[in-house]
């Protein structure tokens, strides 16, 4: 093979290696085990992140659905405080599921060896719908965050987040690894800076008697004039807003075994490490703002995100602690999206094993990921950022309904677990995991309910739709395999070999096909050529006969009006002539430049797309390289 040939025919993996990088090889996928300093930003940058808009969903709730006015403020902390103690639990069963599965326990496979098929498949699909969620709600925070810096962006948000989708997406299909050098800083800056907000900010209330925020606006003036009665409808609805901070717990019980020794003590002491964190922020925060009174409006014509309302009150403006607490935050979002990209790819690629998803998602690309899953994901989440106009509050409801029912699954699952293996003290621990499960299933039926009309229906209706199709595909795998399947008796049903060359010409193409049909020993060789008229078709036998004198050619007269149904009505009646026969049909196709193959036509993509769908028939290409 010459250089100019090797040069072509790798040309598309050059340029894909250009964009992509290098392939890496399989052993390059090893990768060290994790300390519980470096493993907390890297499993729990999803959980943290939350904090940057629960607390004002909150606030959106009250002071924009239930309209009960500067009532909202007093009812923000008793709220927060139901939300903390409802992370305890969520906490409190993973670290049972983490000693219990130290291979890694996430929710799918703790309800497939607990709970059976259809629970698994509810686990997965609710997950799969979630880590979709949590790239499209903390790039749209993240972005959020952004504009409160640069109010000038508001127009330009949906473009912003498709390019930060985009760029997360090309940057994972280059396969970025969990670094700590990556993630820590980030989240590490992040936690600082909001814990430096919490504490100068309360300081200043309690020992420099600062003042709640002026507003002044005719948006902020009407949200603080409502003076509605909370009722139990909205009461519930601002809990299960809230409730969303504990989203992203779930990844360090999948995640064990990249820890150091011993695993599971590290991890669980990691994800305790988590709780107290995420905690502290979440109910900082709560308290920051009961006594500042930032507002945030649901359609998002109040541009400034409740931190950056704190931030700029605290600090005195918009100066270097605001933008810093601005870019910290969008800093640890725009980490919690690319957690995504790591976790839905491995769940996909698990049930796409398990034969529940096509397999086309169990497969590696060139730089170890899963890249079908990856740019999926990236898909998905840009037609959620656009149908939602990148408004964070509208895709809360969707979010939340996967998350806990995620959540009251891996619960029970670990419950039935618990009672089946009886260990010692298991029936205190299935005490606290079945207060777990039932509080958190609450959770799911409460955002259901509540948050129906608001979006949570599409969940709802879009996990059981999904286990309609993992069923459809898993029979599909059923069907082939059981079709595919032989025992010691199967005997092959095909008794003779037919190959037939399509000719053009006798040329230096049609020498070579039948130089390879030869090789194969067919029981029977010829040539077949559709010709315009008998004439035509004489000259080219007597071509034919000088260069293969012992072969068949036959030569239907056809008008070319279309070659490829001419060339299969051809083909069926060839077939029909054997007894069950596989006929192999060889075409000869000429391969040149990209530049001048437009030139040719392409009569031989199309007669191999027919002929790849039709029953016992094999379809060789011969490529002729021109230079």
């Amino acid at each position: 093979m010459s250089p100019k040939t090797i040069d072509r025919r790798t040309g598309f993996a050059r340029l894909k290696g250009a964009l992509l990088g290098k392939p890496m090889s399989s052993s390059e996928d090893a990768h060290q085990r994790l300390s519980k300093r470096i493993g907390l930003p890297i499993f729990a940058s999803d959980a943290i992140s939350s904090t940057a808009y629960a607390t004002e969903e909150i606030l959106i709730v009250f002071l924009g659905f239930a309209a009960i006015g500067v009532a909202a403020f007093d009812n923000l902390v008793p709220i927060a405080l139901m939300v903390v103690i409802l992370l305890a639990i969520v906490i409190n069963s993973y670290r049972q599921t983490i000693f219990a599965y130290p291979n890694g326990g996430g929710t799918y496979i703790v309800s497939k060896e607990n709970l059976g098929r259809y629970p698994s498949l509810v686990a997965g699909g609710s997950m799969l719908v979630d880590y979709i969620l949590t790239v499209a709600v903390a790039i749209t925070s993240g972005t959020a965050a952004v504009i409160a810096a640069f109010n000038d962006l508001a127009p330009y948000r949906v473009q912003i987040c498709v390019a930060l989708i985009v760029l997360i997406t090309y940057a994972n299909l280059r396969g970025i690894r969990e670094s700590g050098a990556l993630f820590a800083p980030p989240m590490y800056l992040y936690v600082i800076s909001i814990l430096a907000l919490i504490i100068f900010g309360l300081y200043r209330v309690y020992f420099q008697d600062l003042a709640p925020i002026d507003h002044s606006g005719p948006i902020e003036t009407e949200l603080l004039a409502g003076d509605n009665s909370l009722t139990l409808f909205f009461l519930l609805k601002a809990f299960s807003s809230g409730a969303v901070a504990l989203t992203g717990i779930e990844a360090l019980a999948g995640g064990v075994p990249a820890f150091k020794k011993p695993e599971s003590k590290n991890a669980a002491s990691t994800l305790v490490m988590l709780g107290l964190i995420l905690g502290t922020l979440f109910f900082g925060l709560s308290v920051l703002a009961q006594h500042l009174e930032p507002i945030r409006d649901e359609e998002g014509l109040i541009p400034q995100t409740i931190i950056a309302q704190l931030a700029e009150h605290v600090y005195g403006g918009r100066n270097f602690f605001f933008f810093a607490t601005q870019f910290a935050t969008f800093g640890i979002l725009l980490i919690a999206a690319n957690t995504g990209y790591a976790d839905f790819p491995r769940l996909a690629s698990i049930m796409a094993k398990d034969g529940y998803l096509p397999r086309q998602l169990a497969n590696r690309g060139d730089r170890l990921v899963f890249s079908n899953g990856v740019i999926f994901l990236g898909l998905s989440a840009i037609g959620l950022v656009i149908v939602f106009g990148g408004i964070t509050n509208a895709l809360i409801p969707l979010y939340a309904v996967g998350v806990f029912t995620a959540f009251t699954l891996s619960q029970a699952g670990m419950v039935v677990r618990l009672v089946r293996m009886k260990l010692p003290t298991w029936q205190v621990r299935v005490l606290f995991t079945s207060i777990g499960a039932i509080t958190t299933g609450g959770v799911a039926l409460t955002v259901v309910t509540v948050k129906f009309a608001d979006g949570a229906w599409i969940p709802a209706v879009l996990i059981p739709v999904l286990i309609v199709g993992f069923n459809g595909v898993k029979r599909h795998y059923t069907h082939v395999k059981q079709f595919l399947s032989v025992d010691q008796s199967y005997r092959a049903p095909f008794h003779t070999h037919l190959v037939v060359v399509l000719v053009g010409s006798v040329n230096a193409g049609v020498v070579q096909a039948m130089k390879y049909a030869e090789s194969l020993r067919p029981e029977r060789l010829l040539g077949l050529s559709l010709v315009g008229s008998a004439e035509e078709g004489a000259e080219l036998m007597r071509v034919w006969q000088q260069r293969f004198p012992t072969i068949e050619l036959q030569t239907p007269v056809d008008d070319f009006r279309n070659l490829t149904e001419s060339v299969l009505m051809e083909i069926d009646r060839l077939d029909a002539e054997q007894d069950d026969d596989i006929i192999t049909v060889i075409i000869p196709e000429f391969v040149t430049s990209v530049r001048s193959q437009w030139l040719h036509n392409q009569s031989a993509l199309a007669i191999k797309a027919r002929l790849l769908f039709r029953p016992n028939t094999v379809v060789t290409s011969i490529p002729i390289v021109i230079p």
